[in-house]
């Protein structure tokens, strides 16, 4: 038993999804983090360092050219192996170009460049979740997904803490050239990767504007749920993000030192998350994907709770490193349930493009809604903000009682209700994913509106969908 566990983990098709995502998690630091440290090194402004932020905004657009890497294959190395050998090597690119755009002296160089960057990234994340979507069974997506997860938080620690050590005695010209070899070198494991087979009644290359556009995403908004399962990808880990928003200053504040931070939440932070999502994969595989998304949940939601400890003790280390490897561990069985769940509920014949439309939902809760935290803390102060966001766990639970029903593979008619619905959706969530733009404009007002505007609107297009069917529309149904 215990030989084929360890197959499972270390077998070659889970050394490629290491790899992958390895390559993934590499560049995010490099558009964000990393690159405000360079900026701030050079004397930039904190408003033009935090309007940066928008260099980002492709990762929650990727699914609106999802499609195209679906569905046409490149020239060599097959449809999934090509396009992420192709992403990478415009990756290695990019990073290299970003050494040579000084922030102080070729700042729109550095924008142009720096969109480019997540660009690619963007695009190497919808072939590389489809990849390893693809490369395993149904049983061993719990493993994939922790394994996965352990390989990108492991190139953030490179691309993040790494890169700031080595910018202690190198120039960032220097560091980010290093880092381009270190992607390349990584990189060189999608070469070796087996091409995943093609599933049956994938879109086709010569197929129709419907067949290679449309169809994906037909058949993810016809299936029961659509609308419920995105919202609850978008949620799902929204109350551990919201406790771990503030966590530097909040410690900070308590009376920690910067090195003390960046050595108890990046070291024993990022154990505590390898170590999470490994065991959140194997247990996955173990207890079923159901209870362990109810179970992690339940866990992370009040893992942040213990920050409370924190700020009513005050200066401990041995204490705030025991909670941070708690909240880190917590998270990440959240993650790896996640993770898991996504790769469950893509039709393999179109899993770029809805894994891509998963994690661009994913996206607008991490950039988006979590921008709002220091917002709350103001109006709360630190022991009821870390209330409210164990409070934030509630609703995806709530709406995990409907897991059944997301697992049907039927497919149906769109109805006029569907219709309602989905519109309903997009027009919230582009009223909340616009709230940095307005806010890049000074126009925070307006931002603020609009975000409460697009959650009211999304509420009231779940709400819609779990509203009993009129007997008119059983009837259709039925003699569909």
């Amino acid at each position: 038993m215990a030989t084929s566990v360890l197959y499972a983990f270390f077998s070659r098709r889970m050394a490629v999804i290491l790899f992958l995502g390895f390559c993934s998690g590499l560049p995010l630091a490099l558009t964000g983090g990393t690159l405000q440290a360079w900026m701030k090194d050079e004397g930039i402004d904190l408003a033009t360092i935090g309007r940066f932020a928008l260099v980002g905004l492709p990762y929650t657009a990727k699914f609106l050219w999802s499609p195209f890497l679906d569905s046409v294959p490149p020239p060599f190395w097959g449809r999934r192996r090509g396009w992420a050998i192709l992403a990478q090597i415009a990756l290695v690119a990019a990073i290299a170009a970003m050494a040579f755009a000084s922030p102080k002296t070729h700042i729109h160089e550095l924008i142009i460049v720096a969109i480019a960057l997540a660009f690619f990234s963007a695009s190497q994340d919808i072939v590389t979740d489809a990849f390893r979507t693809e490369l395993v069974d149904r049983e061993q997506m719990g493993k994939a997904a922790g394994v996965y997860v352990m390989g990108y938080r492991l190139a953030m620690l490179v691309s993040g803490a790494a890169a700031l050590e080595m910018a202690e005695h190198l120039p960032w010209k220097t560091v980010y050239l290093i880092l381009a070899g270190v992607m390349a070198l990584s990189s060189a494991a999608t070469v070796f990767a087996p091409e995943p087979p093609i599933a049956q009644d994938a879109p086709a290359q010569s197929g129709s504007w419907n067949e290679r556009v449309t169809r994906p995403f037909l058949d993810f908004f016809t299936r029961a749920g659509a609308i419920e399962i995105l919202l609850f990808v978008m949620i799902y880990k929204l109350s551990t993000m919201m406790a771990t928003a503030l966590t530097t200053p909040f410690l900070m504040e308590i009376g920690f030192s910067k090195a003390e931070i960046g050595r108890v939440t990046k070291v024993f932070g990022l154990i505590a998350t390898i170590i999470g999502t490994l065991a959140g994969g194997a247990m996955m595989d173990r207890i079923g994907l159901k209870r362990a998304l109810w179970i992690f949940g339940l866990l992370q939601g009040t893992a942040g709770l213990a920050f409370i400890l924190v700020a009513s003790i005050g200066y401990n280390l041995p204490l705030l490193t025991l909670v941070i490897f708690v909240e880190n561990f917590m998270m990440g069985l959240g993650v790896a349930a996640l993770q898991g769940f996504m790769m469950s509920v893509c039709n393999r014949q179109f899993t770029g493009t809805q894994f891509a439309l998963l994690s661009s939902i994913t996206a607008v809760s991490r950039v988006v809604l979590v921008s709002q935290a220091g917002v709350i803390v103001e109006k709360l102060g630190w022991m009821q903000y870390f209330v409210f966001s164990a409070l934030l766990a509630i609703p995806s639970l709530l709406l995990l009682r409907r897991f059944d029903a997301w697992q049907s593979l039927e497919r149906r008619a769109l109805t006029w209700k569907d219709k309602i619905q989905g519109a309903s959706f997009a027009l919230g969530l582009a009223c909340i994913a616009s709230e940095p733009i307005w806010t890049w404009l000074d126009k925070r007002w307006a931002a603020a509106q609009l975000s409460w505007v697009g959650a009211l609107v999304i509420g009231s297009a779940v709400l819609m969908g779990l509203l009993p069917q009129s007997k008119a529309q059983k009837v259709a149904e039925t003699h569909r």
